[in-house]
């Protein structure tokens, strides 16, 4: 096959595919995960957590006809990703082909996966009255920042329920309107008075939630939130560590199925990590090892182990039950030397010096700053 060929046949893949790619690898993975005994244990108990958030995808090379002509950044599409708490899995994916298009577009395809006893973790972006109110005649839950945009009637005052490492939690009730349907619902409005002010100089979050009390205090449900980081940490090994973005992919179709092969291999490497928990402890396996390393072990040897085991010696596993590839899994995960994935954590953050403007342009000399330090 051609390299045009290839460009061509992957233009030509329906979003619907790739994002059923990623359902199908959570349906398989997930009852493996569950054999292991490897789920992580539930951050609100009774509820199975799901965390959304949107991903854009990066701007491509200016390699189409239609691209040439113009300085700014094509945007090849985005995304919105679900996320399982308790596998770390990428249970849904809900796409466009549009850059520009709002993430709120996609909501309607959201709902439609929304299940009772979920509790559902979103941001700012998602704050919308038609999501919180579909969601709670579904039975679900949500804990969901609130849009500046979305207001309602304050029932009595805040008072102080406790504190987290950002500051001290308050809580007050709030009456919220659906002006469609004339529907109204009570939900728990949890501020968190910040010691820090977000990058964008916000001084308090507020939280919306319509989880009940006796299930989860509000200091709870603001440390909940701020677990939404499990996300952001996701999608950072999803381009760096998978390179799900290939920046010469400049079609929408061709750059969203790319992505979603990435979120396929998430998946993949979120159940060796599974087999591991299974075989050398949670805390140790989530305290030391690295995803980069894993998936820089799988991409080195991927090509030897096919040549030394032929195709298929692999097909015994296409039969396996779950619980039988589980005990596979368990048996090799337990041979693996974990200092070879050691991770190297960070120190703490600096804060970032305060730079200089310059008149001549916008392009200084590295050998200049170099010798100007060396100077003094």
């Amino acid at each position: 096959m051609s390299t045009t060929a290839l460009y061509n046949k992957l233009d030509r893949v329906e979003t619907g595919v790739s994002a059923a790619l990623v359902r199908d690898s959570a349906a398989l993975a997930e009852p493996v995960v569950k054999a292991l005994r490897a789920s992580h244990p539930r951050w609100v108990p009774g509820y199975q957590i799901k965390v959304l958030d949107g991903n854009h995808l990066s701007a491509t090379a200016h390699r189409l006809k239609e691209l040439r002509g113009t300085w700014a950044a094509p945007l090849p599409g985005q995304a919105l990703v679900v996320l399982d708490q308790q596998r770390m899995l990428i249970t849904d994916v809900f796409l466009s082909e549009d850059g520009h298009a709002q993430e709120r577009s996609l909501i309607a395809q959201v709902l439609h996966h929304v299940e009772e006893d979920q509790l559902w973790i979103e941001d700012r972006n998602f704050c919308t009255l038609g999501l919180m109110f579909g969601m709670a005649r579904r039975g679900a839950a949500f804990a969901v920042r609130q849009h500046g945009q979305l207001q309602g009637e304050s029932l009595g005052r805040a008072t102080r329920k406790g504190t987290t490492r950002r500051g001290p939690v308050y809580e007050q009730a709030m009456l919220v309107r659906d002006p469609a349907s004339g529907e109204t619902m009570q939900v728990r409005r949890i501020t968190i008075e910040l010691t820090e002010p977000t990058r964008d100089g916000d001084t308090a979050l507020h939280i919306l939630s319509n989880v009940p009390i006796p299930r989860a205090s509000a200091a709870q449900l603001a440390r909940l939130y701020g677990k939404r980081w499990s996300i952001e940490t996701a999608f950072f090994e999803i381009t760096t560590t998978l390179s799900c973005e290939i920046n010469t992919l400049g079609y929408p179709k061709a750059a969203l199925f790319t992505f979603c092969l990435a979120l396929l291999a998430y998946n993949a490497v979120s159940l060796i990590k599974a087999a591991l928990r299974s075989a050398h402890g949670r805390q140790k396996v989530n305290d030391e090892v690295s995803s980069y390393y894993l998936s820089l072990e799988i991409g080195r040897t991927y090509d030897g182990m096919m040549i030394a085991i032929p195709t298929p010696h692999w097909a015994l596993f296409r039969d396996l039950s779950a619980q039988e590839f589980a005990n596979a899994l368990r048996e090799l995960a337990a041979s693996v030397n974990l200092s070879r994935y050691q991770k190297h954590p960070r120190g703490p953050k600096k804060k970032p010096p305060e730079r200089t403007a310059y008149q001549n342009g916008k392009h200084v000399s590295t050998a200049k700053l170099i010798a100007h330090r060396w100077a003094y």
